[in-house]
């Protein structure tokens, strides 16, 4: 997901990305695990000592884990369309859930993949002709990776290495950029105001017609917004 960055950002920046365990070429493995301790692990691994967090989705979530656990490791956050644990989840993203679960328990890995498409690229207002069709498509060959890699798996054992992120919001001290696209479902909405209302001095942005992943549909605005604040923070 981020081939779109890599060139451009790789410019002004020293980079890392990796997939999560359970996502692209990382294989997912019975019993507990951390992500964010993956993440501080990596960081130790290839030498940064301190360094600015973009993390999408999931990623937002494992970034704020990684500032409160070890804030002097992080110069800057910047959270797209971030989860937030124990946010009280709406019931349509109960039953699109439901319904996504159903389609891959039952092995219909396509039919798990379209309800995952209708969530989170195309949003709860916009058509699948809607959207940028070269994205949807890589959206989804990521989203299948990942129900394979999971599939075998009886349970995802993952552990929160921070289990009160959200009552500790106002313990992060670092420059902070809450990002979503405009068409995203309204919980990370919801989830996003609260990140830029509780962490002290959040900056709040949107991108217009794009959902979940801004950094993939709207790349050009999506750039311009991340590293015109990642310059500020230098």
């Amino acid at each position: 997901m981020w081939d779109p960055q890599w060139e451009n950002w790789a410019r002004s920046h020293r980079l890392l990305r990796f997939d999560f365990r359970g996502y692209g070429r990382s294989p997912l493995e019975p019993g507990p695990y951390a992500s964010a301790r993956d993440v501080i692990e990596l960081l130790d691994r290839h030498g940064f000592e301190q360094t600015a967090l973009v993390g999408v989705s999931l990623g937002g979530r494992v970034a704020l884990e990684v500032a409160l656990a070890q804030p002097d490791r992080v110069s800057a956050l910047v959270l797209v369309g971030s989860g937030l644990p124990a946010h009280d989840w709406s019931e349509e993203m109960k039953a699109a859930w439901g319904e996504e679960g159903a389609a891959f328990g039952a092995g219909d890995l396509d039919g798990a993949v379209e309800v995952c498409m209708r969530t989170w690229v195309d949003g709860p207002r916009r058509r699948p002709e809607d959207v940028d069709p070269d994205v949807r498509a890589r959206v989804a060959e990521m989203q299948k990776r990942a129900y394979e890699l999971q599939l075998p798996i009886e349970e995802d054992e993952e552990e929160l290495l921070v289990e009160d992120v959200a009552q500790r919001l106002g313990e992060i001290a670092v420059p902070t950029l809450v990002l979503t696209g405009e068409e995203d479902q309204p919980d990370i909405q919801a989830i996003a105001d609260r990140l830029a209302s509780e962490i002290p001095g959040a900056r709040r942005a949107t991108i217009a017609n794009t959902a979940h992943v801004p950094s993939m549909e709207r790349t050009a605005e999506f750039d311009e917004l991340v590293l015109g604040f990642l310059e500020t923070v230098r």
